[in-house]
């Protein structure tokens, strides 16, 4: 607890800080603006919240992915933390004041742990006051099923944070982590297509979704699969056209297992980035 009260008042006493995690919260409840999307065009009536989004158990699963789309705001207030600790050389002082290299990034993991569970509080809240109002179903049995999305919310978020950490301790400067961090979702895209181009050639029993899914980014995507496809408009549609489909949406323990390797390593990256640096 004391480890995470220095991290709180840093932030506390930052002003960027503040602006940024206060407008992160509420971009979280602007998932509830969906509700009130109508359009009306000539004899065209629709309503967003009619289209079963806000149904339980359905909603657990949309929240949790639209909502996790946001997590790139709070990588902005992580990267954004680390480098003022560098520009500020507060962690240098930290250091000097007594505070030991484990217990620092200790500081920078509880807040990052305290986030992620308000967040995910959040989330539920607003699914289960959306889901009162809007669902059709309202047995508890169905209202609490599929909460494992929750669960595999946090774990993504955690996973992502840990990964923003370990960019702003590697490259220290806010802009460039940023931009690397962008850089990185091309260069796993640009190695997915050609994995898809040769692996098959040179290894054929492996494909290319199969090491795919070891890429730190996928494996957090994997997590928590798009649910618009669920929707039995769009099912309707597809069965229409001839293009009927069948997916599964459940959360893989394997994807859970793989990025909370990941969360590991990047953890782990970062303490021996702390350790044989010269602060």
């Amino acid at each position: 607890m004391r480890l995470l009260k220095i991290e709180l008042y840093k932030l506390w006493h930052s002003r960027i800080s503040k602006v940024l995690i206060s407008g992160y919260f509420l971009l979280i409840f602007s998932i509830a603006i969906l509700s009130t999307i109508k359009v009306e065009f000539g004899p065209v009536n629709f309503y967003l919240a009619e289209q079963g989004i806000f149904n339980f158990p359905y909603i657990w699963h949309f929240n949790t992915f639209m909502i996790a789309l946001l997590k790139v705001f709070f990588a902005i207030i992580i990267v954004a933390m680390i480098g003022n600790e560098y520009s500020n050389k507060t962690l240098k002082q930290n250091l000097i004041d007594g505070l030991s290299k484990a217990e620092f990034l200790r500081t920078k993991v509880y807040a990052i742990i305290a986030f992620v569970i308000i967040s995910t509080l959040l989330v539920f809240i607003i699914s289960l006051v959306l889901g009162g109002i809007y669902s059709d179903y309202n047995e508890l049995q169905i209202i609490f099923m599929d909460l494992e999305f929750l669960l595999a919310y946090a774990i993504k978020l955690f996973c992502f944070f840990t990964f923003c950490l370990f960019l702003s301790l590697l490259i220290k400067r806010s802009a460039f982590a940023l931009a690397f961090l962008a850089l990185w979702q091309v260069i796993e895209g640009i190695a997915f297509g050609l994995m898809k181009w040769k692996l098959s050639d040179l290894i054929p029993q492996l494909s290319a979704e199969q090491v795919f899914q070891f890429f730190p980014l996928n494996a957090m995507g994997n997590l928590i699969k798009e649910p618009f496809s669920r929707l039995s408009a769009i099912q309707n549609i597809a069965d229409q056209i001839g293009e009927g489909f069948t997916k599964d949406y459940s959360i893989s323990l394997w994807s859970i297992l793989i990025v909370l390797a990941w969360s590991i390593i990047f953890i782990g990256g970062s303490y021996l980035l702390l350790n044989k640096r010269d602060l």
